[in-house]
C-alpha cells in the first residue's frame, strides 16, 4: 500500500505540473493557430496532433533517444553536470508535455476561434493594443477552453503508460506512476491491489468526464 501511495503522489504531482506547463505553452500556440491559415499553420497543427495517432511507445522511444546521454540536444547541459534526462522526473515531465500537448491546444484553440472578430474589433476601437486585447479580452472569453484544457491534460497525464514507461522505467518514488504500478501488480499476480488501483482510476475518469459536462453547462448558462 505504501508503494501505491507513493506512486499516486508522484502521478498527481506529474499531472499537476504538466497541466500548468501546458497552460503556459499551449495558450500562445493555440492563439497563433486560431488566428492564421496556410501551410505553416497546417504543418504545426499536424505536429501538435501527432501524439493522438502515434503509438505512445514510439513517441517515448524517440524522446528517450533525445534525452539520452548520447543525444546532441544535451550537449549544452553537460557543463552543468547533466548527462541524461531519462529515468528522472524532469524526463517524465518533458514526455508528458509532448504527449498531452494536443489535449491542451485543441480546446483552447477552439475557444479562441469561437470568439470571432467582433470582441477584438471593439477592443481595437478603444485603442487596446495586441497584448491588452489578448490578456483582457481573449483570455477571459476563452476561460471555458482553458478550464477544459487543464482538466483534460491532468486526466490524460494520470492515465499515461507507454510514454512514461519508455522514458522513466519503473523506479519507485522517482518515476513509478500509478499506471505503471498497476502493470507491476498484474505481473506479480496481486489481483486485489490491481483491482483497487484500477477501480480508483475508473472512478476518477468518470468523475473527470462528469466534471467537464457540468463545467460546460455552467459556463454556457453564465454566458
Amino acid at each position: 500500500m505504501n508503494e501505491a501511495l507513493t506512486a499516486l503522489k508522484l502521478t498527481v504531482c506529474l499531472a499537476a505540473t504538466t497541466s500548468l506547463c501546458l497552460l503556459v505553452l499551449a495558450t500562445p500556440l493555440a492563439w497563433w493557430l486560431a488566428r492564421g491559415k496556410g501551410w505553416t499553420h497546417d504543418i504545426v497543427t499536424a505536429l501538435v496532433a501527432l501524439p493522438v495517432v502515434l503509438p505512445p511507445t514510439v513517441l517515448g522511444f524517440y524522446l528517450l533517444v533525445a534525452m539520452g546521454p548520447n543525444s546532441p540536444l544535451l550537449w549544452l547541459l553537460r557543463p552543468f553536470g547533466v548527462r541524461t534526462l531519462a529515468f528522472s522526473f524532469t524526463g517524465l515531465l518533458i514526455g508528458s508535455v509532448f504527449y498531452s500537448l494536443p489535449f491542451a491546444v485543441q480546446p483552447i484553440r477552439n475557444a479562441f476561434a469561437s470568439l470571432g472578430p467582433r470582441p477584438l474589433g471593439v477592443a481595437a476601437t478603444l485603442r487596446a493594443g495586441p497584448l491588452d486585447s489578448f490578456f483582457h479580452v481573449a483570455l477571459p472569453l476563452a476561460r471555458k477552453g482553458l478550464l477544459t484544457a487543464f482538466v483534460l491534460t491532468f486526466a490524460h497525464t494520470v492515465g499515461e503508460f507507454g510514454v512514461v514507461l519508455m522514458i522513466g522505467g519503473a523506479i519507485p518514488g522517482k518515476t513509478e506512476t500509478i499506471s505503471i504500478r498497476i502493470w507491476q501488480l498484474v505481473e506479480q499476480l496481486d489481483w486485489p491491489q490491481a483491482h483497487l488501483l484500477a477501480g480508483g482510476l475508473l472512478v476518477f475518469s468518470f468523475a473527470v468526464l462528469l466534471l467537464l459536462l457540468r463545467l460546460d453547462r455552467r459556463l454556457e448558462s453564465a454566458a
